[in-house]
């Protein structure tokens, strides 16, 4: 990794957590959302540029500490992707899993189609057939 570019471990300020989601192209999120994010996640990191202290990358586990952890919210401003800040982050997630997780952790995330090829290259497979990831959507 770039030397002007830190891993930080926790989350990153609420205005840029939600800044980051949507420059990243992930959906957008209320500040009343973010906040929940920022308090309730299992573990968090981010990547911030030294100089600046603009956040440029992210991601975070939610998990119950138990056997079930799901990866989230991984997300890198597109100035500064195909500079490996997906695999750094994602990487620091599953040592934190290994590190502090019960063995045998169930370790999840839902792959788009921009981060397949890396989520592939980091060990996941897909889960189908013999699982779904599903959402579900209240109506109003």
């Amino acid at each position: 990794m770039d030397e002007r570019l830190e891993l930080v471990t926790g989350p990153p300020a609420l205005e840029e957590y939600l800044r980051l989601r949507a420059v990243s192209g992930l959906s957008p999120k209320r500040p009343d959302q973010g906040s929940a994010v920022l308090t309730g996640s299992w573990s968090f990191c981010h990547v911030r540029e030294a100089g600046s202290g603009e956040v440029v990358a992210m991601g975070r586990t939610i998990g119950d500490g138990g056997w079930y952890f799901h990866l989230a919210d991984i997300a890198t401003d597109p100035r500064f992707q195909r500079r490996g800040l997906g695999r750094r982050v994602v990487g620091w997630l599953l040592d934190d899993i290994l590190a502090r997780a019960p063995r045998e952790a169930y370790v999840t995330l839902l792959a788009d189609a921009p981060g397949r090829r890396l989520y592939e290259s980091l060990g996941f497979v897909p889960s189908a057939p013999a699982s779904v990831g599903m959402v579900w959507r209240p109506q109003t």
